[in-house]
């Protein structure tokens, strides 16, 4: 009887593999960081166009870099944090 286990087998611990796995590959992070990069991009872009004076109004809060460009390399942030976390890389295990 080979497969008789023993109180000392349920006490043993079983050796690690010496292949870690992460949950992320290389490509996944670098995806991340060009994410955040735009993100933090598109926050900059939006800064500004106050007035000091409350009486005085500033025309620039309306301007395209606000409203246009800055939204979209938000958006395009989001989608690519969204891709970081969903590509897979190919296996470079052949069957």
């Amino acid at each position: 009887m080979k497969n008789k286990k023993t109180v000392k087998d349920f006490w043993t611990i079983p050796k690690a593999k010496k292949e870690s796995t992460f949950l992320f590959s290389k490509m996944n992070y670098i995806i991340m960081v060009v994410g955040l990069v735009f993100i933090v991009l598109g926050f900059i872009l939006m800064i500004g166009g106050g007035s000091n004076d409350p009486n005085v109004f500033n025309e620039a809060i309306f301007n395209t870099q606000r409203l246009v460009v800055a939204p979209i390399l938000l958006m395009l942030g989001y989608l690519l944090q969204f891709a970081a976390i969903l590509y897979k890389p190919k296996s470079k295990e052949k069957n």
